[in-house]
C-alpha cells in the first residue's frame, strides 16, 4: 500500500512528520524554522579634526591642547585629522618629542595629518614632522611621502584627500599642472566612492587675520570639477563654517564645497577681520574639535568645544 505522509504541528511549534506505511514507522520530529537574527546597527565612521594644536614647552599662549585632546579621547573617533601647525613653534624633532608626543601623540596611531607652515619654519623639508609621523628617516608612512606630504585613502563610502597647502615648500607648488595638481586630478578621476572630503592646513577662504589663500584655487578647481563635498583646514585660529561655494567664492548650494576652518586645536585664538560672503558662522570663544559622521551619501557635523566653552554648531549635508 502506498505510504501517506501527514504533517502535524505540535503544541510547542515543532513540526512532526507521521509516516503511515505498512511498517508503522515512528513519528520523526523536524525542527521548525527559526527567526533570523536582527541585523546589528551599522556604525558610521567618525573623524575628529583640528589644527594649530600643541604649544612649544614654555609658551605663554593659552595652550589648551590637553583640553582638546580630552575631547578627542572622549569622542573615540575612528580617525583623527591634525590640520597642520600641529606642533609649535617650528615642528622640530625635539618639540614633537617633548610636547606633541606627550599629548596628541596618544592618538598618533589613528592620525592622518597634514603639515602646516610652522612644520617647515625651521627645516625646509619638515623633517621633524615626517620623522614623528612616519618614523625617523622613513620615506613614506601615515603622513605620505616625505617630499610631497599629500596622499589619499578611503574610509567607508568616503574618499579622503590630504593636501599639502605649503605651496612654496614642495616641488611645483599648487599651480595648474604642478605635480600635486596633476596627482589630485588623477586621484579624483580614479575614485569610485560617492563622497569626497579634502583637507589641508591653509583655507581657500577665511575671514580671519591670515585671510584667504588664492594660490589654492587650482586645487579647489579640481576638487570642484570632480564633485568633492567638504574641505577642512586651519591656519586662522578660529572656527568658521562656509556655505557650499565654487573656487571663486560664489555660492553653489548644489555642487559647491563646504569649508570648515578649525584652527581651534589649542595654541591660541585670533580675531576676525572682514566677514566674507557665504560665511555662515564665526566664533572666537572656544577651543575644540570638529567631529564628522560619514554616512554613505551624507554627513553630519558637530563642533565639540572644550569643557566650559560655549560654542555649539551642528548640521547635516548631502553628498553631490
Amino acid at each position: 500500500m502506498r505510504a501517506r505522509r501527514l504533517l502535524l504541528l505540535g503544541a510547542l511549534g515543532t513540526a512532526i512528520v507521521v509516516g503511515a506505511s505498512c511498517g508503522g514507522a515512528s513519528p520523526t520530529p523536524v525542527p521548525s524554522p527559526q527567526p533570523l537574527p536582527s541585523a546589528e546597527p551599522v556604525r558610521l565612521p567618525t573623524i575628529a579634526a583640528a589644527g594649530d594644536i600643541v604649544c612649544a614647552p614654555g609658551s605663554r599662549d593659552p595652550c589648551r591642547h590637553l583640553q582638546t585632546l580630552a575631547v578627542v579621547e572622549t569622542l573615540a573617533p575612528d580617525l583623527v585629522l591634525p590640520l597642520g601647525d600641529n606642533q609649535y613653534e617650528t615642528g622640530s624633532e625635539s618639540e614633537y618629542a617633548t610636547a606633541y608626543n606627550l599629548s596628541w601623540g596618544r592618538v598618533r596611531a589613528i592620525s592622518r595629518p597634514v603639515p602646516g607652515n610652522h612644520e617647515y619654519q625651521e627645516d625646509p623639508t619638515a623633517r621633524g614632522y615626517f620623522d614623528f609621523f612616519n618614523g625617523p628617516g622613513a620615506l613614506t608612512g601615515i603622513a605620505g611621502e616625505r617630499d610631497k606630504g599629500y596622499y589619499s585613502y578611503t574610509v567607508g563610502d568616503w574618499h579622503l584627500v590630504a593636501l599639502n597647502s605649503n605651496c612654496g615648500a614642495i616641488r611645483g607648488g599648487c599651480a595648474v599642472n604642478s605635480p600635486q595638481e596633476r596627482w589630485l586630478r588623477q586621484d579624483l578621476q580614479e575614485n569610485k566612492r560617492p563622497c569626497t572630503l579634502a583637507y589641508a592646513h591653509h583655507p581657500r577662504f577665511s575671514s580671519g587675520i591670515n585671510g584667504s589663500s588664492a594660490n589654492l584655487t587650482p586645487l579647489w578647481q579640481a576638487l570642484y570639477e570632480y564633485g568633492a563635498d567638504v574641505y577642512l583646514c586651519g591656519h586662522d585660529h578660529h572656527y568658521e563654517r562656509f556655505a557650499p561655494q565654487r573656487p571663486d567664492g560664489t555660492s553653489d548650494p548644489e555642487h559647491g564645497l563646504r569649508e570648515f576652518v578649525v584652527g581651534t586645536g589649542g595654541r591660541s585664538i585670533t580675531p576676525f577681520r572682514t566677514i566674507l560672503a557665504n560665511s555662515e558662522i564665526q566664533d572666537t570663544t572656544s577651543f575644540g574639535v570638529l567631529a564628522l559622521r560619514l554616512a554613505p551619501t551624507s554627513y553630519e557635523w558637530k563642533f565639540l568645544a572644550s569643557a566650559g566653552m560655549p560654542l555649539a554648531d551642528s548640521g547635516t549635508g548631502a553628498c553631490h
